[in-house]
């Protein structure tokens, strides 16, 4: 269930951010944006927690901020795999989309708990 969930803000979240922020991040149609949702957390599954170790020396330098980095690592690679209907501009508008939707999401979160 929590697995839909994720999947269904971050389809939300990918419409809006796009909505936006056009000339930057551009996301087909919203069944592109569930395809990307899916492939984000699959590989957020998989692939992450594999960067996410072999960071930790500069994650722990960095007092926690390169995880943003790795957030917008992992919206770069769900783009390549996506293909040419969700893209970005750069890697740091990718960066700038992972901390929003890290933002967004944790505020969605701390709603539902407090229900």
């Amino acid at each position: 269930m929590r697995f839909l969930t994720n999947v269904l803000v971050d389809t939300i979240l990918f419409v809006a951010i796009s909505g936006f922020f056009p000339a930057n991040f551009y996301v087909a149609s919203v069944g592109i944006a569930f395809v990307a949702a899916v492939v984000l957390a699959v590989l957020n599954w998989l692939v992450r927690p594999i960067i996410t170790i072999l960071s930790l020396p500069i994650n722990l330098l960095t007092l926690g901020l390169f995880t943003f980095v790795i957030n917008g690592l992992m919206l770069e690679l769900t783009a390549t795999i996506v293909g040419a209907n969700f893209r970005f501009s750069s890697f740091w508008v990718a960066i700038g989309v992972a901390i929003l939707m890290s933002a967004v999401s944790w505020i969605i979160a701390e709603y539902f708990r407090k229900s």
